[in-house]
């Protein structure tokens, strides 16, 4: 059985060759000034590394692009890009069709990932864009597991699914936070998204903690609990999703590998002896919640319930 490819979102070049040990295929890097949610910034010295890094262990990277873009930004992309492709970056992901025509004229030969966050909800629409030059369709955080499949089964591009994380509930390209202060007279510094882990919205009739942060691109509100499918990847591995993404925003470096290990674990079981993957799979979900943050509650997500607002 095709094993899916395990993703992983490190949070500095010191990461890398330990989630290399761990297990982790591909790495999604990038910096904030071109890309949404990464839980750290990569410089241009820093992509070069990290690509040199991981094509010596025969391991891919993925440079995010998936911002939303306003024209005064709309220049640098091809300049960004014609850099990407000299450093030897595998694929580029992107959200906003301004990456697409820039990549046409600076690197026409660029495997691409679709990921808009949210709108990746069919495979007709994965298809459309996928004729258009991208490879891969991140799927939405709000489909069920059926959805999935179904995708799965019509797209003529590659499936990206989350399995492990938090998820953004809410994003404005304003800095709502940063305003609010300025109004009161007081100053809030916006600092690097993987410092910031001690802003929560709180609401106390269920009990919940929303995780928030600002950056370049605005302020975003993060979900009160993280995905865990540790346990439930056996449809996933048999439907054949290519790609299986840890997200470790806002987590540390320590956390993302201890995780990844667990996940190469459960995926090498689930393709290779899934008898033996059933039997254990309990196991490995509580190791996951040995380590958990204790503020951070497991669930599935959407994948076994409708999406619900």
């Amino acid at each position: 059985m095709k094993k899916p490819e395990l993703l992983v979102t490190p949070t500095s070049v010191a990461d890398i060759e330990p989630l290399i040990k761990a297990g982790a295929d591909a790495f999604i890097i990038g910096e904030q000034r071109y890309a949404l949610r990464l839980p750290g910034e990569f410089t241009r010295e820093d992509v070069k590394e990290v690509i040199q890094i991981a094509h010596a262990a025969n391991k891919k990277v993925y440079v995010s692009m998936n911002a939303i873009f306003h024209n005064e930004k709309v220049d640098e992309l091809e300049e960004y890009i014609a850099f990407l492709k000299e450093a030897g970056v595998d694929r580029i992901v992107w959200g906003d069709p301004a990456v697409l025509m820039a990549v046409r004229t600076a690197a026409p030969d660029m495997p691409l990932h679709w990921n808009t966050e949210t709108t990746v909800t069919n495979w007709y629409t994965a298809n459309y864009w996928g004729r258009r030059g991208s490879v891969r369709a991140v799927v939405a955080r709000e489909i069920n597991m059926d959805a999935i499949i179904e995708m799965k089964e019509h797209a003529e591009v590659e499936i990206e699914v989350q399995v492990h994380g938090m998820t953004c509930m809410f994003q404005s390209k304003r800095t709502l936070l940063g305003n609010y202060f300025e109004y009161q007279g007081k100053s809030l510094e916006v600092e690097n998204r993987a410092q910031q882990r001690n802003m929560f919205l709180h609401d106390k009739e269920r009990e919940n903690k929303y995780p928030i942060y600002e950056d370049e691109n605005g302020t975003h509100i993060m979900s009160p609990n993280d995905i865990c499918m540790i346990d439930e990847l056996q449809e996933l591995v048999e439907a054949g999703i290519d790609s299986f993404k840890i997200d470790g925003i806002l987590k540390t470096p320590e956390y993302i590998i201890e995780i990844t290990k667990l996940y190469r674990q459960a995926i090498d079981l689930c393709a290779e002896d899934v008898d033996r993957y059933d039997e254990i799979k309990s196991e490995l979900f509580e190791k996951v919640e040995a380590i958990q943050p204790k503020n951070r509650a497991l669930d599935t997500g959407f994948f076994f319930k409708e999406t619900v607002y």
